[in-house]
């Protein structure tokens, strides 16, 4: 059997990275698989209901929450390595063939790291861009953007308009702004290292500063 991994959110200065990983004969995978960026967010929908609704499918994920990712403890590369290797560690069995997209910059590296943290006796094989070449890696791409999109539409239901979450989009920085400026402190949500929060609370006291 082969096995695809790979994440969403890595950027976001809102909610948790997700790792996904498909388990799967080829003739499983469905077609029009891509890389997630390369599809409609509808198109992706389908793609992954189809994908967990498949018995010859199985799909794990991995969840890194916002407070894991602002542990100083902690680097990205290796919360990437942690949360491909609880996806994959959720559908493995010994002998499948795993292929994970490195997240990191030396992909041999990154491969054996999500090996090393995996109980099953697996083949791995890490590469950058994998989510282009190899379908069960697209289509693990595939589950874990619908995963994030939905931990975000919780978030919309929860906090309003948060945007999508990306320091580049002025509906999530509005959304940090007014939250700091109506309670005084970031939401539960945010990744309280990332620089845009350290930007929004900057100009919070500023502005308070200013009043005074």
């Amino acid at each position: 059997m082969v096995i695809g991994a790979d994440e969403a959110g890595k950027g976001p200065v809102l909610g948790p990275m997700v790792a996904a990983a498909v388990r799967a004969p080829a003739d499983a995978i469905p077609p029009g698989v891509d890389d997630s960026k390369r599809l409609t967010a509808d198109r992706r929908a389908d793609l992954a209901a189809a994908l967990r609704a498949d018995d010859a499918v199985a799909v794990g994920v991995g969840v890194v929450t916002p407070a894991r990712i602002d542990d100083p403890e902690t680097d990205m590369n290796g919360l990437t390595v942690a949360a491909q290797a609880e996806a994959v560690g959720a559908v493995a069995g010994d002998d499948d063939a795993v292929v994970v997209d490195a997240g990191d910059v030396d992909a041999d590296r990154f491969g054996r790291r999500v090996r090393d943290a995996l109980d099953a006796d697996v083949g791995m094989r890490a590469e950058h861009r994998a989510d282009e070449r190899h379908a069960h890696v697209a289509a693990a791409s595939v589950v874990a953007k619908v995963e994030r999109d939905a931990r975000i539409e919780a978030l919309t239901d929860a906090y309003g308009d948060v945007g999508s979450g990306y320091p580049s989009d002025d509906r999530t920085r509005r959304f940090l702004a007014d939250y700091v400026d109506e309670h005084g402190h970031l939401p539960a949500c945010a990744r309280a290292s990332w620089a845009t929060c350290d930007d929004v609370l900057a100009a919070a006291e500023q502005s308070s500063l200013a009043d005074f």
